[in-house]
């Protein structure tokens, strides 16, 4: 059917204007908005058949080489090989069998020892995979996945997967998932008619941490082995960004010269990965820290034919480090004291400031008169509100007002005056001026110390009951009676709104502020380095010889063919100590309260430290830069923990254990997410709520009680609004007696039940306690409890 199509051309007539769509209607319509206009451009070209033909086939190139690219660092007599820990999650599974049945599958003959890594040489699929047992040993095995391209999980068909096989998946969905293969062991000893059921409820299993798994692998017969095989060498490995960021480096053989007795030359061999690795940069020993190269030899794989030349190709030099270039181990900054800002008054500040308390003592200290009617006693007057000072007054007042003053200006001539002491003798007959007491006197309407103590300690016991288990005011705490508020709460202020009222980031820092860094523009700085990043001299996918210098021993000691040892190399800066700022969110099983700066075990990447952060929310409305402290990790809502520790690149996952102290090897996860920023001049601020109770009640003002506890207080903190729990504003005029009462308004009368309150705000800043954690050198730790039995299997 044809449907005929407006061309370019095609007349566009403006709609029909009503009476209502005048210009000046339109324009009060918009209200100053204008519709944004098109940019002219010319006309998409329309390629020919021959050109999209072309197009369509380059983009076919480009895509084919970036997935060559990617297989070419495997393949090859000098290619990498796969890295592919085999990972135990059941007590009885035997990664020594699984790799054995590997080896028969290929007519090759397995390891002596298949506890140790081993490389099998795929010739049918040109490929190698270096085989990766792991132990049961928690950190190993984040490690061993850290640098891996796919991973064996090795089940069982007999015993279920235990809690430290939970805690191991869970570790390694949160760090970053690589491809996995499932592998089932034991089906044979199932009856046949259950192993249906066994292998759905094994595939459940699996799904729950990887939805995208829908295959149960087999080791049993050799065809079975093949497809495992099949699977490794042909698949593309899933990409890691926060790794492929790093150059990274799995050791296979580690040698140590020593320089002095503490101290030496670490060479470490193994293939380069991730991006490529720069001399000029640091490199990162797990446990250790942070060390210079040396230089970077090649240490490629010999042939049998070429053995006499191996040792040229040793010591062939890859890359040098450049003395301008080269980064420091420099990680603090070193705070000059002497260049602090000098804040102490001079003498005409401190002269100005003693005549100013001198004045006040004197008014306290001298009586006041007040206009009363007649009979009014000095207690009576002391409670008698002056309408004429409520900040809060209706709107309609203050017109009535503004149109007599009016009226009187204009016809002010025109006034006849009365006699004079005419309206004096009038008010005389009704009013009259008394003289008040002092304030030292005042407290005699106020109830004796002991009933004062008492009814405060049933309204605090009254409270509690009311507000027991109650999360609606967490902050609210009761005010000191032993101390004055006023210096309690002295590092405290008030804010008129917590999300737009300023606030100086450089006000009042600590000292730990000066040996961080602070980067001008961070997104730009990371941008540039990444980009440097991807050049480099050393190429992935080639084996080499990192000679790191002045390495501690104990590194060297650390090494064991069983373990894996990682080196990971860092971008420029990541060195530096500064601000992190990690978005968090609790993980669901732990149900202890976490509260800020309990100690924690962080695992940032490729990092671990023991920290003690800080937590805050992660709100965005903010235009202050101001957010909330939290005592307590919240359940359900994201959070910000703060730490110090070194600068960090990209999207790092990150992760909070608490650790266990009588088993090493069994740390519990308290919360998972994603390294932020390294913004300092991120406010967090804490919160204090200062609680009153109404005593007497006149239309908008109210006398408060057991919010403070003497006049110096109020005085102190009379510039702070006030607020109730039903939502007036007031602020305090004056204190009643000695005992802390106080007069306040509010723009709205309250009721008995409301509780005024008044928030105080203080910033809060992170300890400066990062640790190193070396956690993975304790080489007795135990490991998780491992079943041996033999297994049946028919490799014919």
């Amino acid at each position: 059917m044809h449907r005929h199509r407006a061309g370019a051309m095609h007349q566009s007539n403006k709609p029909f204007k009503s009476r209502h769509a005048s210009k000046g209607t339109l324009k009060e319509k918009s209200k100053g908005k204008v519709n944004r206009s098109a940019i002219k451009q010319g006309g998409a070209k329309v390629l020919a058949k021959h050109d999209r033909r072309h197009a369509a086939k380059m983009a076919q190139a480009n895509k084919r080489e970036e997935v060559m690219r990617v297989h070419r660092v495997f393949e090859g007599r000098q290619g990498a090989p796969k890295i592919v820990p085999v990972l135990s999650l059941c007590p009885d599974s035997n990664s020594p069998s699984a790799i054995s049945s590997l080896y028969q599958a290929l007519d090759q003959q397995p390891p002596e020892d298949a506890t140790v890594p081993s490389l099998l040489h795929a010739e049918r699929f040109k490929q190698k995979l270096q085989l990766f047992p792991l132990r049961r040993n928690f950190i190993d095995i984040l490690d061993a996945f850290k640098v891996a391209d796919y991973a064996i999980l090795l089940l069982s068909a007999d015993v279920e997967v235990d809690q430290f096989g939970i805690n191991c998946l869970l570790g390694i969905l949160n760090q970053g998932l690589v491809n996995v293969v499932p592998v089932v062991q034991y089906m044979n000893n199932v009856p046949a008619k259950n192993q249906t059921s066994v292998k759905k409820s094994l595939l459940a299993f699996v799904q729950q941490f990887f939805p995208e798994q829908q295959h149960l692998y087999s080791l049993d017969t050799p065809s079975d082995a093949m497809n495992v095989l099949r699977y490794l060498t042909s698949q593309r490995p899933k990409p890691l960004v926060w790794r492929d960021l790093h150059p990274y480096l799995l050791a296979e053989d580690v040698t140590y010269e020593p320089e002095n007795e503490a101290t030496g030359l670490l060479k470490v061999t193994g293939y380069a990965r991730g991006n490529p690795f720069n001399a000029n940069r640091l490199v990162h020993l797990q446990n250790y820290g942070d060390f210079q190269i040396q230089q970077i030899t090649a240490a490629d794989a010999p042939a049998a034919h070429n053995a006499a030349n191996a040792m040229e190709q040793d010591l062939q030099v890859l890359d040098t480090p450049r003395p301008d270039e080269q980064d420091d181990l420099v990680a603090e900054n070193e705070p000059d004291y002497m260049d602090n800002e000098q804040t102490w008054p001079t003498e005409e500040e401190l002269a100005a400031a003693d005549e100013r308390v001198r004045r006040l003592q004197e008014q306290q200290a001298a009586g006041t008169k007040k206009r009363v009617p007649k009979g009014t006693s000095a207690y009576q007057a002391a409670w008698i509100f002056d309408d004429e000072d409520e900040e809060y007054s209706d709107i309609d007042d203050d017109d009535d007002d503004d149109q007599d003053m009016m009226v009187e200006e204009d016809y002010e001539d025109d006034v006849i005056e009365p006699a004079a002491g005419a309206m004096v003798a009038d008010d005389d007959e009704e009013y009259e001026e008394i003289e008040m007491e002092k304030k030292a006197t005042q407290n005699e309407d106020e109830f004796d110390v002991e009933e004062e103590q008492r009814q405060y300690e049933e309204y605090l016991q009254k409270r509690k009951e009311e507000f027991d288990g109650h999360n609606e005011f967490p902050d609210e705490i009761d005010t000191p009676m032993h101390m004055p508020a006023r210096q309690r709460f002295a590092r405290y202020r008030g804010l008129q709104s917590f999300r737009t009222s300023p606030w100086d980031p450089y006000e009042n820092l600590p000292v730990d502020y000066s040996r961080i860094f602070q980067f001008e523009n961070y997104t730009r700085t990371k941008s540039r380095i990444v980009s440097q990043a991807i050049v480099g001299n050393v190429k992935p996918g080639r084996r080499i010889t990192l000679w790191i210098q002045h390495v501690p021993k104990g590194a060297y000691d650390m090494f064991d063919v069983r373990r894996p040892y990682v080196v990971f190399g860092l971008l420029q800066y990541e060195h530096k100590m500064s601000l992190l700022n990690l978005q968090i969110s609790r993980d669901n099983a732990y149900e202890e309260p976490v509260r800020s700066k309990d100690p924690m075990i962080l695992h940032l990447g490729f990092r671990r430290y023991r920290v003690h952060p800080v937590y805050s929310q992660n709100s965005n409305k903010c235009t202050n830069h101001v957010h909330k402290f939290e005592r307590f990790l919240q359940m359900g809502r994201s959070s910000i923990a703060t730490v110090y520790g070194p600068v960090v690149f990209g999207k790092v996952p990150c992760m909070l254990y608490k650790e266990n102290e009588n088993d090493i090897n069994a740390p519990t996860l308290v919360s998972t997410g994603m390294f932020m920023n390294t913004d300092v001049k991120r406010i967090i601020a804490k919160r204090i709520i200062l609680s009153g109770h109404p005593f007497r009640i006149h239309k908008r003002s109210a006398v408060i009680r057991y919010m403070f506890f003497n006049s110096e207080d109020i005085d102190w903190f009379r510039p702070v609004q006030l607020t109730t729990k039903y939502g007036r504003v007031g602020h305090i005029r004056d204190s009643v007696g000695t005992h802390g009462y106080m007069r306040c308004t509010f723009d709205g009368p309250i009721t008995q039940q409301d509780t005024v309150m008044l928030s105080l705000y203080k910033r809060i800043f992170p300890k400066w306690n990062t640790e190193l954690y070396q956690g993975g050198l304790i080489t007795d730790a135990q490991p998780a409890a491992v079943i041996d039995k033999p297994i049946d299997m028919d490799m014919e």
